[in-house]
């Protein structure tokens, strides 16, 4: 499941440097520093039982490092030192040349037995042509500089030492940058802390030492806030903008501005020699309101050097310009002190890090919520070009959005204690469950936000980072020692401890080096189930614009893992296979009757692929939308085959493109019901979608059914959003289930409708009291009236409409013009009185409908009231009176024909300022006629007291077109 091979290049190193050697006994005189680690390449060789490092080894561009915590163990273990070398001179490497330092000359004498050729020096040079340099932390000074560039370009270096002693006698000055063992060793990560370590006999684990103890911040960051905030009381993100989050998760990385539940959207962190900070929105940088912090994080940068500050963006350089420093516009540098960017830079990503590692500054804004928005299925964490930079650093940019507002700026001395981090509350975390310590009241406040960005962290899949690594390592000590909660309909979880464990339980597991092992800690109950071997599934499937399921009929037991074989045609086209029907997110939930997301879903890449889900579910293939394929076949290699059962009507003909799906379950994300693909429902509710009897009402499900079928065209949210589905609901259980429309639902009663008309007229009868129920009266009206038949010739005719407004004004305008040219009928006045707190009645225009003998239809009285906003003129020289009420009376019977309904205009017609051209016009934009048809329209027009009616020439035609543009329909 997970890479192996990315962790493999440490665990050989380990087994290298650690080869032949069962035990290192530390107990004796030397007191060891306790080293500190970040960064991906960083990882420990001795480990204590406090989950101290005592010793460890790293990578930096083409070179090793080895770092002993005391520069006594050069001589106390000499095996572990001659490996040391050996795995320092880099691997096919000839070069046997070491060079030793004269204050460890000791080592030399310890290795002249071996093969390797020893000579004690004074200092390092670069010119000394060696493989490996071996010294102790006090002596590299004055040549830091000279050894980061030979171990930067392929050489070894072994250094020893410690700095609690040093950290004493400088109790202002910061170890992590002023000690001189970490100008060298800190640029591969790896820090002589101030602390001291505690010596023990330590055996020699067969795989790189982990511990959760060792799951800690490298300092308080006390002196670094009260430096970044002088003058700051809070932060002014301004109203409207969107940031985005910050994962705070380094061992030197702190938050410095966060939202009042501990979201960090500007952070700050060590990384080598140099320092960072991270702003979530680019445009932050250029705010004249928001100097005073970029003046102090510039400064902060630049740890005194007054150097050089290189800014790529104009806003933000006008601002940087009045700190002091010297500002340029400039493109990335190696000669800055100060690199200020954006986090979208796709350029000198690995310069950039080694720039700082080495002690540069680097100020980056920007945010990555709009990048994940707009590649949907990429990883965020390990894509976005902003975090190829900074992970390593032990920032993330987040999908996740911080909006606008006023946000109080932390307390220094109280920072750690009074906010969010990450790995401190981790573990907290971890010494709770481990060791049963108390967690205060606002640590437990923080563990569901824990819970989420373990999710998070873990979805970096970075097996080659020794951080990566460790952090795993703790969250599945945790899932071993503690196991997964019980959690049921019966048994629901509550507490904070609960939810994160269920949180992070499905994550560990995925990305888990042993699964198989984890497993049983994870789900305790998981008998045997007969299986079917090779089962072969066609696929015929033509989706429209969503995705669709397609059910394979098999099932897959709690952490089951099986094969598919794919067909080629379906290979990297966008098709997924999913495991589990419940799609419903739960992590937002304070109480939980299931585990907060369990389904699993798989990108179809190869022709081969394995799937499983540590909760088991049913197999689905996931074809994406606009997708036609015929006579695939795809075989699962080994399943449970998932019970079923087939009713006569899945064997008649689909009226939807797809199948809609429902899943009930014992929780849901909101709601009794919501709509959805699938809609997801209480599992109490399931007998009635499979016990169905005619007669019996089914109001719920066709509600959620009906959501699925609204559109934005033909919908006024919030008015209408839970009415117009309930049209589905009245048609379904009238026409197909027979049940009679006042026993579907108790609003659906006389007396109930009547009151809430009655209420509505009674009382303001604003808009927005037009909702819901009241605004299905009038949808009910119109039913009552005209049939169900004028509702689907309605939705019909959207089809057919390309450009809809987006305001509910004109959605509503349209609506009405639609239904009334549907119906013939002038509804104008109908659908204005709900809109403007009247009560909806139809019949105020003196409409009526009557039968006409011998043919289908009805035959209405039609009333069009056109204004003119102004006079109209044409090119042609035709013109029209400028008639602000102009009533056009039309009698005529709507025939339903193939193509539509046609007019066969019968009786007289009155019209007052028209000529037949306009007159066509206006029958044309209303998609009465077609122009193909004039003839036949206007055959009778001997029987018309317009005397100019005649067929329409393309000139004709253009001046109709300029007059219905310049023309004003008005149904509102």
């Amino acid at each position: 499941m997970s890479n192996q091979s990315f962790q493999n290049q440490h665990e050989e190193a380990y087994a290298s440097l650690m080869r032949g050697l069962k035990e290192l006994d530390l107990q004796g005189p030397c007191v060891p520093t306790d080293l500190l680690l970040i960064g991906d390449h960083a990882f420990p060789l001795a480990m204590n039982s406090r989950g101290q490092v005592l010793m460890a080894a790293s990578l930096y561009g083409s070179g090793r490092i080895v770092v002993l915590g005391h520069e006594g163990y050069l001589t106390a273990f000499p095996a572990l030192v001659e490996n040391a070398v050996t795995w320092l001179r880099g691997d096919g490497s000839h070069n046997l040349s070491v060079r030793v330092h004269r204050k460890v000359s000791a080592v030399a004498n310890n290795l002249q037995k071996s093969s390797f050729q020893v000579e004690v020096v004074g200092a390092f040079s670069d010119n000394l042509g060696v493989g490996v340099y071996v010294t102790d932390a006090y002596s590299v000074g004055s040549d830091s500089m000279e050894l980061v560039a030979f171990l930067k370009a392929g050489g070894g270096v072994l250094i020893a030492g410690q700095a609690w002693s040093w950290a004493a006698d400088h109790p202002k000055e910061n170890a992590l940058h002023q000690f001189d063992g970490n100008k060298v060793s800190g640029v591969a990560g790896i820090y002589f802390s101030k602390n001291c370590g505690e010596a023990e006999n330590l055996p020699v684990y067969p795989q790189i030492p982990s511990s959760w103890m060792s799951v800690v911040i490298g300092k308080d960051f006390e002196d670094d806030l009260e430096f970044l905030l002088q003058g700051i009381s809070e932060f002014e993100l301004p109203q409207g903008s969107t940031a985005s989050e910050v994962l705070v998760h380094g061992p030197l990385a702190f938050p410095i501005g966060t939202t009042h539940d501990g979201r960090a959207f500007l952070a700050g962190a060590y990384y080598g020699q140099g320092r960072v900070i991270l702003i979530s929105h680019e445009g932050f940088l250029g705010l004249e309101s928001m100097a005073p912090i970029w003046k102090n994080a510039i400064h902060w940068l630049d740890e005194g050097r007054r150097g050089v500050v290189g800014v790529m963006m104009d806003p933000a350089l006008k601002v940087l310009s009045d700190s002091g420093l010297k500002c340029e516009k400039t493109n990335f540098r190696k000669d800055l002190s100060v690199f200020v960017c954006t986090a979208y830079i796709t350029e000198h990503l690995e310069e950039i890090q080694n720039f700082v590692a080495e002690g540069g500054g680097l100020l980056i804004g920007g945010h990555a919520w709009w990048w994940a928005h707009s590649n949907a299925g990429k990883n965020v964490l390990t894509e976005f070009s902003g975090n190829k930079i900074l992970n390593q650093m032990g920032l993330s940019l987040l999908g996740a959005t911080i909006g606008g507002g006023s946000y109080k700026a932390p307390v220094p001395s109280q920072a750690i204690k009074d906010s969010y981090h990450f790995r401190h509350l981790l573990h907290r975390f971890a010494a709770h469950v481990t060791t049963g310590e108390e967690l205060s009241q606002h640590e437990e406040r923080y563990l569901k936000k824990l819970g989420n960005d373990c999710n998070v962290y873990l979805q970096m899949k970075a097996h080659d980072s020794s951080h990566y690594r460790q952090v795993l390592a703790t969250l599945t000590d945790i899932l071993i020692t503690s196991g997964l909660p019980e959690v049921s309909e019966k048994s629901p979880v509550k507490s904070p401890k609960d939810h994160l464990l269920l949180a992070v339980g499905t994550q560990v597991y995925k990305v888990s080096s042993d699964p198989d092992a984890l497993l049983p800690y994870l789900i305790k109950d998981n008998p045997m189930m007969p299986v079917v071997y090779n089962h072969r599934i066609k696929v015929d499937v033509n989706t429209a614009d969503g995705e669709e399921w397609i059910s394979t009929g098999l099932y897959l037991s709690p952490g089951m893992k099986t094969y598919m074989a794919i067909p080629p045609q379906i290979v990297n086209k966008d098709w997924k296979i999913q495991i589990g029907c419940q799609t419903d997110s739960l992590h937002h939930n304070d109480e939980l009757k299931r585990p907060p997301s369990v389904h699993e879903r798989f990108p179809v890449t190869a022709q081969m692929i394995q799937v499983w889900n540590l909760w088991g579910g049913l197999i689905y293939l996931v074809a994406p939308p606009k997708t036609q394929v015929k006579g695939l076949e795809v075989i699962v290699q080994m399943a449970v085959p998932a019970p079923y059962y087939k009713s006569d009507l899945a064997a008649k003909p689909h009226k939807f493109p797809r199948k809609e799906r429902f899943v009930a379950d014992v929780q849901i994300s909101h709601g009794w019901m919501h709509a959805g693909y699938p809609i997801m429902a209480h599992k109490m509710t399931a007998h009635e979608l499979v016990g169905v009897k005619k007669g019996n009402p089914m109001w719920g499900p066709i509600h959620e059914l009906g959501h699925n079928q609204q559109r934005a065209c033909w919908e006024f949210p919030p008015n209408t959003t839970e009415c117009t589905c309930n049209l589905w609901s009245v048609y379904v259980n009238e026409e197909v289930l027979g049940v009679d429309r006042e026993k579907t639902h108790g609003a659906m009663t006389s007396a109930n409708r009547q009151s809430r008309i009655n209420d509505y007229v009674a009382g303001d009868r604003t808009p927005e009291s037009w909702s819901m129920w009241v605004a299905l009266e009038t949808y009910m009206q119109l039913q009552e009236r005209f049939g169900w038949d004028a509702f689907k010739k309605v939705f019909a005719a959207y089809h057919h409409i390309k450009d809809f407004p987006g305001d509910n004004k004109g959605k509503m305008n349209l609506y009405a013009e639609t239904f009334s040219q549907t119906v013939g009928m002038d509804l104008t006045g109908f659908f204005k009185e709900p809109l403007e707190g009247q009560s909806p009645e139809i019949g105020e225009h003196g409409m009526e409908r009557k039968d006409v003998k011998g043919r289908r239809g009805m035959k209405v009285s039609f009333v069009l009231e056109l204004e003119f906003e102004e006079e109209l003129e044409f090119e042609q020289g035709l013109e029209l009176q400028p008639l602000l009420e102009l009533q056009l009376l039309l009698q005529f019977e709507a025939l339903e024909l193939d193509g539509g309904p046609e007019l066969e205009i019968q009786e007289e017609l009155e019209l007052q300022g028209f000529g037949a051209v306009e007159l066509f016009a206006i029958l044309l934009a209303l998609e009465w006629v077609e122009d193909s048809r004039v003839s036949k329209y206007w055959s009778h027009q001997e029987d018309l007291r317009v005397q100019e009616l005649r067929t329409v020439n393309s000139q004709e035609m253009a001046v109709m077109q300029q007059f219905w543009m310049q023309a004003a329909v008005k149904l509102d």
